[in-house]
């Protein structure tokens, strides 16, 4: 080993140690020239993309994700910008969730992490780089580091208007100075959120009936293009094609290059178009209302074990019935999901349905036939009502003020009602009137 340096010297060799790192070339970075304002340096480092996520296997993941990644070659990072996040963990997270009070968040995380997390999960993973001036590529980058900031990362969301689609939609019409807005605001959409949200949940019938059956007629109205984007691939389709005038005055593309990272395997697809799911549910009901035709029959045959049967059939569809109509009570009138609000299937579904399950229970338990004749004289009262409130929910639509696309629920209950109530003693009674003409 040789000598070191004398105090003196080593002391020089410091300073120029200094000076060598603190100058350009030591950093890596390039001083800017003149007339290059401190966003145009910053931004000639970075690439801004929006990632746009296909739908996974959970419900909260059917309608897809998205997300803003920037890229930045200066510090050599790709930054995940998710505005999206929640945590099943966090307070009183079920309560918000039914008042419809959810708390979400903005987070930032390292892009590859999340493009292997949606890879794996097996779900579409499509990249849109942006076509931005350098000072607004910094400017975009300064706004989403704000966002992430623990005293501005939280946000109440709702489905169709404050998403982490709806934040990436306003972000892209920031960084247009408001062309991406003017473009899209008026422009009609094909469907309404009913019908775009259909699109995404035909393969599942329970949940596409229930979300339909809760959802109420405000979402049956015409949108815009630009409320089409609570949905994140619709802005990938838009901002395909659009284009605009940057800070220099000059028209550009958004959109520069595609960038298709994963592609999801034997997954529903989304429709192009929803399809006439009230056909499914009709032919579900009228099976149902097939098997209730044979269970009166079999009930003629053997009145004990037929009244039990035929009382248990009713208590279970009180219970449904109850169990629906009590969600979609509370949900239309003591909640902030506003898209439940107005809605007219709660005339013939509410909570008054558990009272089907007491007297179909009080009909299985009778011991002959003379105890089981009031409780059923009420459920072919109630069921009778409700038939009728039912079928009046159709005309109704005539009136624009009062139209609800509500056929599957329509379709799915009217003949069980019709089998259950009157309408078959009231079409054998008629029968040899009819004969003798």
């Amino acid at each position: 080993m040789g000598k070191p340096f004398p105090p003196e010297r080593r002391f020089v060799f410091l300073i120029l140690a200094m000076a060598l790192l603190a100058s350009p070339a030591g950093s890596g970075a390039q001083e800017p020239s003149a007339g290059v304002s401190e966003l145009e340096a910053r931004g000639e480092y970075l690439t801004v993309k929006v990632a746009v996520m296909g739908p996974g296997d959970e419900l909260y993941f059917w309608w897809g994700h998205i997300a803003l990644v920037i890229e930045d070659s200066l510090l050599g990072q790709s930054r995940f910008y998710d505005y999206g996040i929640f945590s099943f963990e966090s307070e009183n997270f079920y309560l918000n969730f039914a008042m419809g009070r959810l708390l979400y968040r903005c987070g930032v995380s390292p892009a590859e992490l999340n493009y292997r997390v949606y890879t794996v999960t097996n779900r579409d993973i499509t990249l849109y780089t942006l076509d931005l001036p350098p000072e607004t590529r910094e400017e975009v980058r300064r706004f989403a580091e704000h966002n992430v900031l623990p005293e501005n990362r939280n946000y109440y969301y709702h489905h169709f208007k404050d998403n982490c689609a709806t934040r990436i939609r306003d972000i892209l019409d920031l960084a247009t100075a408001g062309q991406f807005r003017e473009a899209f605001g008026e422009a009609p959409s094909p469907f309404t959120l009913r019908q775009q949200v259909r699109r995404h949940t035909w393969f599942s019938p329970f949940m596409d009936w229930l979300l339909n059956f809760l959802m109420g007629q405000d979402i049956d109205v015409p949108i815009t293009a630009w409320e089409e984007m609570f949905l994140p691939q619709a802005i990938g389709n838009y901002i395909l094609d659009f284009s605009y005038t940057d800070v220099r005055g000059v028209e550009r593309k958004l959109v520069s290059d595609v960038e298709i990272l994963n592609r999801a395997v034997n997954r529903p697809p989304v429709l192009e178009r929803p399809r006439r799911q009230w056909i499914r549910e009709l032919a579900l009901g009228l099976a149902v209302a097939a098997f209730l035709v044979c269970l009166q029959f079999y009930r003629k045959k053997r009145p004990g074990p037929g009244g039990v049967l035929w009382g248990a059939v009713q208590a279970l569809l009180g219970l449904f019935f109850g169990i629906a109509g009590t969600v979609l009570f509370f949900m239309t009138f003591f909640t902030d999901h506003d898209y439940t609000w107005h809605n007219i299937n709660v005339l013939f579904v509410n909570p008054l349905w558990f009272a089907v399950a007491v007297w179909g229970i009080r009909v299985a338990a009778a011991r002959n036939a003379e105890k089981r004749a009031r409780p059923e004289f009420l459920l072919k009262c109630f069921w009778t009502a409700a038939g009728i409130l039912c079928f009046l929910t159709m005309p109704v639509k005539l009136l624009p003020f009062f139209y609800q696309q509500n056929q599957v629920t329509q379709a799915l209950f009217l003949p069980v009602a019709l089998v259950l109530g009157w309408f078959p003693q009231w079409v054998l009674k008629k029968r040899p009137a009819l004969r003798r003409r």
